[in-house]
């Protein structure tokens, strides 16, 4: 019945993309205030557009590479080891992943000007400037994310006449090309703005003791840089191949169970649907002009709940007609399932890393015995709160398993697992849009001191910020909890497609060495990959700290403000460093999946996939929490409290928040694609590691 619905896909894409556009006009039509603003939002843009160009250049080179590799896996003479679509389906993943976040990062660096001017008339004109800027970044990422799969939908089916189990199978692959861009994006861009974040603070705030985003500091212009090419462009990159991959390992498991077209059919839909939910969830985002923290939570969660209650209200009729009476509810708690627990997810996330509440408040307190208090105090902070995240998913899956109908039918309780994920993220268009807000009022109050606004525009953009640093945190804690379900319905989907090449090959034993070994190698792979982006970070950072010291001390009357700093040479380090640092961390997760195949065999893999999905999600938790904690400690200081900007407790902050910058802007997002990319990676070679493997 639904089998010649799937048009619907176009429809609930060019409403997201329309939407985007619109969005973009209404920011655009805003003042971008004196001409020093717009000097300032000028040299922000430039430097952004010249690193993305520079990493796009860099990341093609690869995906030339990986191109050729699955040509000749796809159309060798000898065995074809890959579906034919596949490399062409990596590559449209790849752009649009990109696009993606290109689209959001120039609307971002548009809107940061806008937003101080807009601050200066008022709080709520600002939040509305920096949220809209936001929502094209949320709308573009879930509009071209169901375009590409709704276009490659009708070539399968309609063009090529493939059956239910063939677009499943192939379709599952296709996030590899996302997977990849964000990965690069994602790296790069966290490696460029802490080493710009790092090198300003260390040297601007702690040596020389100017306030942060002085325009005497040398790094100021390539820390806004940064906020732009990481937080913008990489989340976008990033969040689109988490929204990609969960629907499209819920197409394989959804063929699996026996659903057929109508299974996936449900997970699509449900992506339209969840696209009009978020779109009206968008227009109850509104507040006074308080600038207290509860205040400005409250303006933005009503939005997301909203549009969350929405979704779920629509996913009644929906389970009901497209899968039949026999599993609609069950269907329609997993989905529930996987609401409630992005929800949850992203409440507990706020509760650790806001100022708002006795975690980050606690935290603050222990400036008062110097930095390594701070750093001790924020490391338990974020091993604590992996506990509700782990806990929340854990029962999603457990839930949306058993409601399903896994007792009975285990493949149907796996679909179950994988529309959850499908469910978690469905409004992804106004949660992603709380996200990229951040960045921008970040920005926007860089901008406003630069500028030399009055006290009270950079009060709103200081209380716009702090808001932001929480919903980044939030925005993050959520895709680290999608990827979890996400990791884990591409591991079913890997240990189906397997079974379907060589029922007999798997022997998922828990004592089967080549398994016991992949999971140790896995939980390693975890810890390897964060230790890389994390010296990555360290090294880059102490580049800029070198010339940030050496232009205080050789340009004249730099500290008087006579002097104009070298901004441009500051850039150019970030850029030099970020492309070389991001190829080792990034090729690891390339590499590591089909080594282990190739030695250990599938059994291997599935090990490897169990290791880094579990240790990589309590990290990621872990390192971005602690890391919003150490920020917003950072903030509650400079508002005022326990000695208040200069003081000996907000020496010791910033030293926290110096840590704590790649814990949760590189490695701790990083984590969430290297789960999912060494999981869409293995399925994508898996006919050659069955074909070639040594144990």
């Amino acid at each position: 019945m639904f089998e010649n619905l799937f048009w619907i896909g176009f429809v609930g894409a060019a409403l997201a993309l329309i939407f985007a556009l619109v969005q973009s006009r209404k920011v655009l039509k805003f003042s971008e205030g004196t001409d020093q603003m717009k000097t300032i939002a000028a040299a922000i843009r430039s430097g952004a557009n010249a690193y993305l160009k520079r990493q796009y250049a860099g990341v093609l080179k690869v995906f030339i590479v990986v191109f050729i590799i699955l040509l000749i896996l796809a159309f060798n003479p000898w065995k074809v080891l890959l579906a034919p679509f596949v490399p062409f389906a990596f590559l449209t993943g790849g752009i649009y992943s990109g696009l993606a976040g290109f689209i959001g990062m120039r609307i971002a660096t548009s809107a940061n000007a806008r937003t101080a001017q807009a601050a200066h008339e008022g709080l709520n004109r600002g939040l509305r400037v920096a949220f809209s800027s936001g929502s094209v970044m949320g709308f573009t990422v879930v509009g071209l994310g169901i375009l590409d799969i709704t276009v490659w939908v009708h070539i399968l089916k309609y063009g090529f006449h493939c059956d239910p189990a063939t677009v499943g199978s192939t379709m599952v692959m296709f996030g590899m090309g996302a997977s990849f861009m964000a990965l690069f994006a994602r790296v790069g861009g966290g490696i460029f703005t802490k080493a710009a974040d790092v090198g300003a603070d260390l040297v601007g705030k702690v040596e020389a003791g100017i306030p942060e985003d002085d325009p005497r500091n040398p790094a100021v212009i390539a820390d806004n840089v940064g906020d732009n090419v990481g937080d913008v462009a990489g989340m976008g990159a990033d969040l689109y191949e988490s929204y990609v991959g969960s629907i499209l390992a819920s197409f394989a498991l959804a063929v699996s169970a026996g659903y057929g077209w109508n299974g996936i059919f449900m997970a699509l839909a449900l992506g339209v649907v969840g696209i009009i939910a978020a779109l009206i969830g968008t227009f109850f985002i509104r507040t006074g002009e308080s600038t207290d923290q509860k205040a400005l939570l409250s303006a933005l969660r009503r939005g997301t709940y909203i549009a969350a209650v929405l979704a779920a209200v629509a996913a009644i009729p929906l389970s009901y007609f497209i899968m039949g009476q026999a599993s609609w509810v069950g269907i329609f708690v997993a989905i529930l399932s996987g609401l409630v627990a992005g929800v949850l997810i992203g409440y507990f996330t706020e509760y650790y890393t806001s100022d708002t509440y006795k975690p980050t408040r606690e935290l603050a307190e222990t400036t008062q015995t110097g930095p390594a208090t701070v750093i001790i105090g924020g490391i338990s902070l974020g091993m604590k709160s992996t506990c509700v995240p782990i806990i929340v998913v854990g029962a999603a899956i457990l839930v949306s398993y058993f409601a399903a109908g896994g007792g009975a039918d285990p493949a149907k309780g796996l679909f179950g697992i994988g529309i959850a994920a499908v469910g978690m993220l469905s409004t992804l268009g106004i949660t992603l849009a709380t996200d990229a807000y951040g960045p921008v009022a970040d920005n926007a109050g860089g901008i406003a001191e630069m500028s030399g606004l009055g006290e009270e525009v950079r009060e709103r953009t200081d209380a716009l910020d702090g808001l932001g640093n929480t919903t980044a945190a939030t925005g993050k804690g959520f895709a680290i909890g999608s990827a979890a379900l996400t990791a884990l319905a591409l591991l079913v989907s890997y240990i189906d497609l397997v079974k379907a090449q060589d029922p007999d090959i798997l022997n998922l034993s828990i004592t089967n060495p080549p398994l016991l070994v992949g999971i140790f190698l896995g939980a390693m792979l975890a810890f390897l990959f964060s230790a890389l982006t994390m010296s990555a970070v360290g090294r880059a950072a102490q580049s800029i700290v070198v010339e940030v010291r050496r232009q205080f001390r050789e340009i004249q009357g730099i500290m008087e403000g006579t002097g104009k700093p070298d901004y441009e040479s500051c850039i150019d380090l970030c850029t030099r460093s970020a492309q070389k640092e991001m190829i080792m961390p990034s090729l690891l997760a390339i590499i590591v999946p089909v080594i282990v195949g190739l030695i250990l065999g599938v059994n291997g893999v599935v090990g490897l996939l169990a290791g880094v999905t579990v240790t990589g999600f309590a990290l990621a938790v872990f390192m971005s929490n602690a890391g919003g904690a150490w920020d917003n400690a950072k903030k509650y200081i400079e508002a005022g409290h326990l000695g208040g900007k200069g003081s000996e407790n907000h020496k010791a902050a910033v030293v926290g928040d110096t840590v704590g910058d790649p814990f949760k802007d590189t490695s701790g997002p990083s984590l969430n694609i290297l789960i999912k990319l060494v999981s869409t990676v293995s399925i994508v070679f898996s006919s050659l590691i069955i074909a070639f493997h040594l144990m």
